[in-house]
């Protein structure tokens, strides 16, 4: 790191209608250097990163990039300054090829008018190679994984000659394997001169890959540390300002009659290929079965069955009792289940309603919300206002729209609506997906209670520490199928982590050994 900073923030304070976003923060990054910010969701972070990129205008302070002032009121000013963010949501158009996403904005013409794609996919493939990103210029953006999407943000910005790169929760919707190997890209990207913020909730991430770490916490720098000087607790109590318990407690589980049961389900996928391929398992009431596996293997497709999202090729889903295969939504919710989905903007919410609507979406047809015909507005703001403070939902107002609250926020909401409800059967896929260490602490302890109140969980999860944590069992998923099924407390993560990628229980264990049908 040299000693002149390429990057300084002096005095950045953000004001909204009723909120203090940011509150005179300095922050410094030097060449060469991984920089994280870290801090609760709705603590700042993403707003002064969206001041730093130009999508915000500071009410006050100044921004120096290489010792000059410079005045940042577009991205176009900030791609200019050499600054480029991978934000949380790509940035993306799916029906555009790799190479007409990453000129979009840029776009050369030659002569007769037509633009220069060739020369485009040149220097795409030229800083693929450089950077290891291995992407085809050729390829439909909506036919790549996430993983590889992520890629093209990263090119987009080094097409443009980005110096400085803002990574936004750049894990949250990675596998495993796909954040090592951002990681390893980082790593050339910081060799090759380039410098990264790096906003993250994940705290072994942050001491492992960064240099220095500063925290925010209600608009305010906190404080600054290095990762040899801090640990995951230290870490957690400086975002949110109290001890943090990182571990799960949890009794033994008291396990109840059947609530789910999955019989030779089968999906098939748009390629006509099996999803899901013929999978059966039981749930009981009192119990958290934890579904680990790579992201790609099936589980999307298998919550989507049994949620009533998703068509059901073959077998059946029985839920209390009923049938549910192939009936809608409505239906299964209305039997007392309740579903925190992966993708919370696409079917968690909707983005342009209030936060008073969305804390009602799954029940608003019915009392107490509404009587007859006619919805009771008083009862669904004194809901919203009671589950606002109980779920500390960081917003200014229960009439602010949901799709201007941080990620992190957006899944408290849909936490809250759903948790609050008389269920007897909840899915919870990625439950704490782009959140705090302080929300993760409180959803998983709402996790626990409700499977000790009696409820049957079903949950699915990327992060196989919480998996580990929380299940009772685990069915291990690997290309469609349910390849194993361990007691919780009888396996190493190590154990399962080798089941995820492909390793037989047989293999592993020896026949019929820690393997539970």
């Amino acid at each position: 790191m040299s000693e002149k900073p390429v990057l300084e923030l002096k005095g950045i304070t953000k004001r909204f209608p009723g909120v203090l976003a940011n509150d005179h923060i300095d922050l410094t990054l030097g060449k060469g250097e991984v920089h994280a910010l870290l801090g609760e969701n709705g603590a700042g972070k993403s707003t002064l990163m969206n001041i730093l990129y130009g999508l915000y205008q500071p009410t006050e302070g100044e921004i120096f990039v290489n010792g000059e002032k410079v005045q940042i009121d577009s991205p176009s000013d900030s791609i200019a300054a050499g600054i480029g963010m991978v934000h949380q949501h790509f940035m993306l158009i799916p029906v555009f090829t790799v190479t007409e996403n990453v000129m979009l904005g840029e776009e050369e013409v030659s002569a007769g008018g037509f633009l220069k794609r060739r020369e485009a996919a040149k220097k795409i493939t030229e800083l693929s190679n450089r950077f290891g990103l291995d992407v085809d210029p050729n390829a439909l953006v909506g036919d790549l994984p996430v993983g590889v999407q992520q890629r093209v943000e990263i090119i987009k910005l080094l097409y443009r000659d980005a110096n400085i790169l803002i990574f936004d929760e750049p894990t949250a919707v990675l596998t495993p394997q796909e954040a090592d190997s951002l990681f390893e890209i980082m790593q050339l990207l910081i060799d090759q001169g380039k410098s990264i913020i790096f906003i993250t909730h994940k705290l072994r991430e942050v001491l492992d890959y960064a240099d220095r770490i500063t925290v925010i916490r209600r608009g305010k720098v906190i404080g600054s540390t290095v990762p040899a000087e801090a640990d995951p607790a230290k870490l957690a109590e400086m975002m949110v300002g109290r001890a943090v318990d990182l571990d799960v407690d949890r009794n033994p589980p008291q396990v109840g009659e059947v609530v789910l049961s999955v019989k030779d389900l089968l999906v098939v996928d748009d390629q006509e290929q099996a999803a899901v391929d013929h999978v059966s398992f039981e749930l009981h009431a009192g119990e958290i079965l934890g579904v680990a596996g790579i992201q790609g293997n099936g589980q999307t497709e298998l919550v989507e069955a049994i949620t009533g999202m998703g068509k059901v090729d073959g077998g059946t889903i029985t839920l209390l009792g009923q049938p549910v295969q192939n009936k809608p939504p409505r239906f299964i919710t209305e039997l007392g289940s309740a579903h925190i989905p992966e993708d919370r903007q696409r079917d968690g919410v909707v983005a342009d309603f209030p936060i008073v609507d969305n804390l009602a979406l799954q029940s608003y047809y019915m009392e107490p919300f509404s009587k007859g015909v006619i919805m009771q507005e008083d009862v669904m703001r004194e809901n919203a206002t009671k589950l606002v403070e109980q779920f500390d939902v960081r917003t200014p107002t229960i009439d602010t729209s949901v799709g201007s609250l941080s990620g992190g926020n957006q899944q408290k909401v849909i936490v809250a609506r759903e948790f609050t409800r008389d269920i007897k059967f909840l899915v919870a896929a990625q439950p704490t997906r782009g959140i705090d260490v302080g929300s993760i602490e409180y959803i998983h302890g709402q996790i626990v209670e409700k499977r000790d109140a009696g409820v049957a969980v079903l949950l699915v999860s990327t992060e196989l520490d919480e998996v580990m944590q929380l299940s009772d069992r685990i069915a291990v998923m690997f290309d469609g199928r349910v390849t194993a099924m361990v007691d919780a407390r009888q396996v190493t993560k190590e154990q399962v982590g080798l089941l995820m990628a492909g390793t037989t229980a047989e293999e592993l264990f020896g026949k019929g050994e820690t393997q539970n049908d």
